[in-house]
């Protein structure tokens, strides 16, 4: 017999819904008949007429902390995430994916957020001598210190999908992927590429998954969406 706590809806709350994992994530959410209400905090609205979906706009993200108190419990989701080059500067990146990541951590500390999942990457280390790889390290700690709820965190390999901004590398890297990605078995299963739809399911999964977990590999995450397929 199903309890009213089994029935209860959930909700969400997303940062960076317009990238490419972002916009996966609140489709797949808005899709999700267990979700009531998904709410965004974007820089503009996104054109996604649906009676479950809020937006809060925010022009200048460095002003996060103003959102304490406007924002409830549920699933948060940290999907922000940039380049040096695109950012301009070391300090402009890591603004984006060091300090943004840590606002959205004291927020869903402070609205004692159910969870949280953050997007890092595949080799984050806070002791590696790759700057990038360094500071999705620093962050993941930074994060871990600040928010003491059910966190997740993720760290998937090439994103496969339709990016607004391209990236020549990554759509090098996908091709390779597609042709030769079956042939990395054993410890190199990790570095295979992940379908952003998949990933956008296995967050949502883990989300609701148990506190024990934190952290998640790109081919954990690639088995979490294929038995969630599985079980539809």
């Amino acid at each position: 017999m199903t309890s009213k706590q089994d029935k209860k809806k959930k909700t969400a709350v997303v940062f960076g819904a317009t990238g490419l994992i972002g916009k996966e994530l609140v489709k797949t959410l808005l899709n999700d008949d267990s979700y009531e209400r998904v709410t965004v905090v974007v820089r503009s609205p996104l054109a996604l007429p649906d009676s479950k979906l809020s937006q809060i706009k925010l022009t200048d993200f460095s002003k996060l902390s103003e959102l304490k108190g406007h924002l409830k419990s549920g699933n948060w989701f940290c999907c922000l995430g940039t380049t040096i080059k695109t950012a301009g500067s070391r300090e402009a990146f890591a603004n984006v994916d060091l300090e943004m990541p840590k606002a959205i951590a004291g927020l869903a500390e402070a609205a004692s957020a159910e969870s949280l999942v953050v997007i890092s990457s595949i080799g984050a280390n806070a002791s590696s001598s790759n700057f990038y790889l360094r500071t999705k390290g620093e962050m993941e700690m930074a994060v871990m210190a600040i928010y003491k709820g059910n966190l997740k965190f993720v760290r998937p390999s090439l994103l496969m999908g339709d990016r607004v901004e391209f990236r020549l590398a990554e759509s090098i890297s996908a091709v390779f992927m597609k042709a030769f990605g079956w042939m990395m078995i054993g410890t190199l299963r990790k570095y295979r590429g992940i379908k952003a739809g998949d990933l956008a399911r296995a967050m949502i999964i883990i989300s609701n998954g148990p506190a024990e977990k934190v952290t998640y590999e790109s081919d954990e995450l690639q088995k979490v969406a294929k038995e969630s397929n599985m079980l539809k």
